[in-house]
C-alpha cells in the first residue's frame, strides 16, 4: 500500500491504494488512481472542473483568489490555465472525432416527434486573436498587420409560434451554437452535424438564414439541399444604409428621408426594382460607382431570398439580429450568459448558451438540458483576447 495526497472539493485528502509492480515491464501501476480519474494529477476531476469554471470566467490570478475564497482551496495560478486548457484541448478532440464521422456519414439516426420549422443560420465576423494567430496574415487596412481571425459560426433553433403581429418568433431556449476559426469546408461539416443531431431529417420545413454571403448558400446547396433560403432582412437593410451614407456622406437627415424612400422596396421584396434604381445611380467618381455596382450585384443575385412579403405568408422567421452582436461583444456580457474558457491551441470559437444550475450533472460537464439537447458554449478568454472552448468528458463530484 502506498500512500498519496489529493486536494479535492472538501480539501486536502490523504489515503491508501494498492500499488503494483509488472513483472514484465517492471514498472509501477496504481489501479485505483485511474479508477478514480486522478492519475498523473494531484487535483480530484471535481477541483479540476472548479478551476475550469473560475478559469473561464476571469483571469486565470483572479480565479484562483475565487477558488479561495468560495472553497477555501490553495491552488496556483498555473494550475488554474494549466487545467482550463487541458480540458478545452479534450473537448476540441471529441468535437473533431464527430466532425470527422459526419463527414463518412456515420451519423446516428434520430428519432423524436416531427419538428414543424427547424432553421440553421450562419454567418462570419472577426475576432481578436493572440498576435502568433495572425502571424503573416494581411490587415484590412493597408501596410497593416492582422488583428482579427475569421470565426465561422452558426445556430440551429426551433419555431412554432407567432408574436402578436404575426411575426414568426424562435422558440425560447431551442438555440444551440457552434462555429470555429476554420475553413468553410471544414465549417460546413461541422453545422451539418449541428443540424442533424437537433433533428434535421424530422423537420417538416427547412429554412437556411444567412447574410447573403456567397459560401454560405454553397453550403445550404451542398449540406441543406431544397431548404429554403432567406437572407436575413437586417443584414439586407445595413446594405442600403452603406448606399445611403455613400450618396449623402455626413448628412443623417438625407440618409434617413433616402431609407425612407427606398426600404420599402426591400421591404416588399421588389429586388428587381431596387437593382434596377441603384443600377441607375449616377455618380461622379469611379470609386463610388463601383461600390454601388457591387451593392447592386449583391441584390441581384440574392433576389430569390429576399422575397420577404413571400416569407411572411409562409410565417418563416426572416430577421435575426443578434446572433453576430454575441459574439462581437462577448466580453461584455455577464458570467450567466456566456462562459469563458482557454484552449491551449487558442485557435477555435465555440459559443452556445449556457446551462442553468440544474441542468448541468455531474456526470458530463457541458451537461443535457430537459428536452435532451447536448449545448456547448462560446469561449472567449479576455486576457487572451482569443476564442476557445470548454471540455466534454466526464467528470465525478469531488
Amino acid at each position: 500500500m502506498q500512500s498519496r495526497r489529493v486536494l479535492t472539493a472538501v480539501g486536502e485528502v490523504q489515503f491508501l491504494r494498492p500499488w503494483y509492480l509488472c513483472p514484465q515491464c517492471h514498472s509501477g501501476q496504481v489501479p485505483a488512481d485511474v479508477a478514480l480519474d486522478v492519475e498523473k494529477t494531484d487535483l480530484s476531476p471535481g477541483v479540476r472542473r472548479m478551476l475550469a469554471l473560475v478559469g473561464s470566467e476571469t483571469s486565470f490570478d483572479h480565479g484562483r483568489q475565487q477558488i479561495a475564497l468560495f472553497a477555501g482551496l490553495e491552488v496556483t495560478t498555473k494550475a488554474v490555465e494549466r487545467t482550463a486548457e487541458s480540458i478545452g484541448a479534450d473537448i476540441a478532440g471529441r468535437e473533431q472525432t464527430a466532425v470527422e464521422q459526419a463527414l463518412q456519414l456515420h451519423l446516428p439516426i434520430m428519432v423524436g416527434e416531427p419538428i414543424p420549422i427547424l432553421y440553421v443560420q450562419m454567418d462570419g465576423t472577426g475576432v481578436p486573436v493572440v498576435r502568433k494567430e495572425t502571424v503573416g496574415r494581411v490587415g484590412k487596412v493597408d501596410g497593416q498587420p492582422a488583428y482579427t481571425r475569421e470565426v465561422k459560426f452558426g445556430c440551429v433553433f426551433i419555431q412554432t409560434g407567432w408574436d402578436d403581429e404575426g411575426y414568426a418568433i424562435r422558440d425560447p431556449g431551442s438555440t444551440t451554437y457552434t462555429g470555429g476559426i476554420e475553413t468553410a469546408s471544414q465549417f460546413g461539416s461541422r453545422i451539418y452535424l449541428e443540424a442533424w443531431n437537433r433533428g434535421w431529417n424530422r423537420a417538416e420545413k427547412k429554412v437556411v438564414i444567412g447574410d447573403g454571403a456567397e459560401w454560405i448558400w454553397n453550403h445550404a446547396d451542398q449540406h441543406f439541399p431544397g431548404a429554403v433560403q432567406i437572407v436575413d432582412l437586417f443584414h439586407a437593410r445595413q446594405h442600403l444604409w452603406e448606399l445611403a451614407r455613400l450618396l449623402h456622406l455626413g448628412d443623417m437627415p438625407h440618409q434617413k428621408q433616402w431609407m425612407l424612400r427606398h426600404r420599402p422596396k426591400l421591404d416588399d421584396g421588389k429586388i428587381e426594382k431596387l437593382v434596377r434604381f441603384i443600377q441607375g445611380i449616377e455618380v461622379p467618381t469611379p470609386s463610388i460607382a463601383e461600390t454601388i455596382r457591387i451593392e447592386a450585384a449583391y441584390f441581384e443575385r440574392n433576389v430569390q431570398r429576399m422575397r420577404y412579403p413571400e416569407f411572411r405568408t409562409l410565417a418563416l422567421v426572416r430577421r435575426l439580429r443578434r446572433d453576430r452582436s454575441r459574439v462581437q461583444n462577448c466580453h461584455r456580457l455577464p458570467p450567466q450568459t456566456v462562459w469563458y474558457v482557454l484552449d491551449g491551441q487558442r485557435s477555435k470559437c465555440h459559443y452556445r448558451p449556457p446551462l442553468l444550475p440544474s441542468q448541468q450533472p455531474h456526470g458530463n460537464l457541458l451537461g443535457v438540458t430537459s428536452c435532451g439537447l447536448r449545448l456547448h458554449f462560446y469561449v472567449a478568454h479576455p486576457d487572451a483576447g482569443a476564442c476557445h472552448r470548454f471540455p466534454g468528458r466526464d467528470w465525478a463530484t469531488a
